[in-house]
């Protein structure tokens, strides 16, 4: 009966340790998956794939960011003058334009002859910037000189304030309006939720009656379980015509409802992990304190909370967590704007939505698909910050109380 029994501890010690292993390698590929895509970005072009930028000799001009590009075909830049060129208008051309000057039989039969009139006619306009296909492109003919073209660097993707991926020809993947967005929201819902929950926490652990504490803890627990769409709906409904109405705004969808939705979210977890890390509060501790003469109030506040901070941190991780990972619901209420908020009643985009919001869009392997992911690094930094932060504030918590 013993072998057997040891036969089958062992079977089992062997199965949770593949287990362990197969788990920790998953997370390691993972990982690795996530940051080989998101660093491929930097070798991308700033110009859409497969296209090339072309001007005639006579401008100086040799190289142009993505923004100034992305200005100049949206008009937003009409001389040469105003990017280092000489005193005359700028001609944005795209290559279907080609067709409005010269018929089907001048292209040749399988256009073979594009690349040609592509040339003549660039040769011919002194002001023009033609973005064209590299299969048409005029490369080498009199008069025409293909603009330098850059990679798209970390300093354009991280200090970017405009995330445009599906402008041509230069789509723009400045992250900075995502991360502060981010951020803004997640900081403010925890502000919110924190001291909500903990008072919860504290008064369920240490104030509640068997009975009360009964009825609240598995409700609290219940809304952990409902679908994060149910609760952006009814932030949809309820909050955002609320919050309109209640501060006069033009739209309801701010950075404010979206961390109100996320402080409701993130209360559930905060509440339940604190207040099972108070409860866990040796019996003995509490009797030792009121003996010396403290009350009630101060034992809480000196002996349990202190005591219980290392499960405390561990909450509010998870509560922060819950809101920087968060997608649907803040997807619904914040208004989906990738602009840069300067209050907490703008609309904004989180990170997490966008990433749900265009992936399925973005074509696989393309600088679009790499910046998500790239995205998906920058989430997994913070996260991970947020939990080494709170292991050192546990541990530190954990030598004081020694």
């Amino acid at each position: 009966m013993k072998k057997i029994r040891k036969i089958f501890e062992r079977i089992v010690e062997s199965i949770l340790t593949v287990s362990g292993a197969l788990t920790t390698i998953t997370i390691l590929l993972i990982t690795v998956f996530l940051f080989r895509e998101g660093f491929g970005l930097f070798g991308s072009s700033e110009i859409e794939q497969g296209y090339r930028l072309c001007l005639n000799t006579a401008n100086p001009v040799e190289r142009l960011s993505s923004r100034q590009i992305m200005q100049v075909f949206d008009y937003q830049i009409e001389n040469w003058q105003e990017i280092g060129g000489p005193d005359e208008p700028i001609v944005p051309f795209r290559f279907e334009e080609i067709f409005n000057y010269y018929s089907e039989e001048e292209m040749g039969a399988d256009y073979e002859l594009l690349p040609v009139r592509l040339g003549e006619y660039i040769a011919a306009t002194p002001g023009i910037i033609a973005f064209v296909p590299e299969q048409y492109a005029p490369e080498g003919m009199e008069g025409v000189k293909v603009l330098h073209n850059d990679h798209i660097s970390p300093a354009d993707f991280f200090g970017g304030r405009e995330w445009v991926p599906t402008a041509t020809p230069a789509p723009q993947f400045g992250t900075l309006p995502l991360i502060v967005g981010t951020l803004l929201v997640s900081l403010v819902a925890i502000l919110i939720a924190l001291p909500l929950g903990l008072g919860v926490a504290i008064y369920l652990s240490e104030l509640a009656s068997d009975r009360m504490r009964g009825i609240l803890k598995p409700a609290i627990e219940l809304l952990a379980g409902i679908p994060s769409v149910v609760y952006g709906f009814f932030g949809l409904v309820v909050l955002v015509p609320l919050i309109q109405r209640v501060f006069n705004l033009p739209v309801g969808e701010t950075a404010f409802a979206g961390s109100l939705v996320l402080a409701i979210m993130a209360l559930p977890t905060i509440i339940t992990v604190a207040e099972d890390a108070m409860r866990n509060t040796p019996r003995a501790m509490r009797e030792a304190s009121l003996a010396l003469g403290a009350t009630h109030w101060q034992t809480i506040c000196r002996v349990i909370i202190p005591y219980a901070g290392s499960g405390i941190s561990a909450a509010v991780v998870l509560g922060i967590g819950r809101a920087v990972g968060e997608t649907m619901a803040v997807l619904m209420v914040t208004g989906n704007a990738a602009v840069m908020p300067h209050s907490l009643f703008e609309p904004v985009r989180t990170i997490p939505a966008t990433i749900a919001a265009e992936l399925g869009e973005a074509p696989a392997g393309g600088a679009h698909y790499q910046a998500l992911f790239m995205l998906g690094c920058i989430l997994f930094v913070i996260t991970m910050l947020i939990s080494v932060t709170s292991e050192m504030i546990s541990k530190r918590q954990s030598n004081k109380g020694l």
